[in-house]
């Protein structure tokens, strides 16, 4: 999927639910910490989102799109234990990108594959927007959390550090 083909179904997605958002346009920037000081967000508030590969038995695996606070680290010991998982590990640039459909750097915090389930910090979720890149390095998105929550109907843990 192009990045334009994801960043227009998410704007319509976000329409469909009439949720409250703000386009911010920057220059292409990728890494959280650098992002965000373009938008003007805290570390805290952007939303980063990482693929994992949990192997559940030696011969099968999930992925889960876990997104924790720009401040914080993905848990992968976390993420094992909450799918009762042997391992965890970051997913191939490969894998994760085409289970997110973009490019690393602007991976959405919704999941539009089945094959990926969505888990969400808690703590991300305290603010009252969040932001992140919008499938694309040069835009991003200032969503109500409370939007996001029942748009995206994220599982909700614990599995940042």
């Amino acid at each position: 999927m192009s990045e334009h083909v994801l960043y227009d179904k998410l704007i319509g997605l976000l329409g469909e639910h009439s949720a409250t958002y703000r386009v911010i346009e920057h220059e292409p920037e990728g890494a959280t910490e650098a992002v965000s000081a373009l938008r003007g967000n805290t570390l805290a508030q952007a939303a980063k989102c990482i693929v994992v590969m949990v192997k559940v038995t030696k011969k099968s695996k999930r992925y889960v799109l876990a997104v924790v606070p720009g401040n914080r680290r993905v848990d992968l010991g976390a993420v094992k234990a909450l799918f009762d998982g042997v391992y965890a590990g970051f997913a191939t640039p490969e894998v994760a990108e085409r289970l997110a459909g973009s490019v690393s750097g602007t991976i959405l915090p919704f999941s539009f594959d089945p094959e990926l389930e969505l888990v969400v910090d808690p703590a991300l979720l305290e603010h009252e927007e969040l932001y992140f890149n919008a499938a694309r390095l040069d835009r991003s998105l200032a969503l109500r959390t409370a939007d996001y929550e029942s748009i995206a109907q994220p599982r909700r843990a614990p599995i940042s550090q």
